[in-house]
């Protein structure tokens, strides 16, 4: 047996109404289930029953000190089909005080920010594999500052990406 991908992620917050309106107005997630203190939610071009779980358990918790001072999860990350979706994505953050970082790991164009939680998520374009070469796949090694306009120049602000970085389309 072999895992095809990831089709949800859970998370523990303080506040779930709090956490579901920013993934709602961020990334435009929408409630597919809810219960008294717990929703799920599903990403606006998903086909799976739902992306992301979401279960309060107070405003007394604390922050994740995962990274830190225990083990646990870094981040989850998200794709977006264009690089005008990446850049809708990286205004929307912006907006929101959300949008801690953006980096161009060569293979994949990505926005890192945070939740009301404090929890970090990124946003990312994958290069479509026609456009790889083998010095784009070297350069991975490299992270440099993003240029989401100098992105759009070089693969067009409408290319479809995500296909064919490991499996090539």
């Amino acid at each position: 047996m072999s895992v095809h991908r990831l089709n949800h992620a859970v998370l523990y917050v303080r506040d779930v109404d709090r956490s579901v309106a920013f993934y709602q107005e961020a990334l435009g997630f929408r409630v597919v289930m809810s219960f008294p203190g717990a929703a799920f939610l599903q990403a606006p071009a998903s086909h799976n029953d739902h992306d992301l779980g979401l279960f309060q358990i107070g405003a007394q918790a604390g922050p994740s000190q995962a990274g830190q001072a225990t083990v646990g999860l870094y981040h989850l990350a998200w794709e977006v089909e264009t690089l005008d979706d990446l850049q809708h994505t990286a205004d929307k953050l912006t907006e929101l005080g959300a949008l801690v970082g953006a980096s161009d790991h060569s293979t994949t164009k990505a926005l890192y920010a945070k939740d009301p939680d404090g929890l970090e998520f990124e946003v990312s374009w994958l290069v479509p594999a026609s456009h790889l070469t083998e010095d784009t796949i070297a350069a991975r090694a490299h992270i440099r500052p993003l240029d989401i306009a100098k992105e759009k120049t070089r693969y067009g602000a409408l290319t479809r990406g995500g296909t064919g970085i490991s499996i090539p389309g």
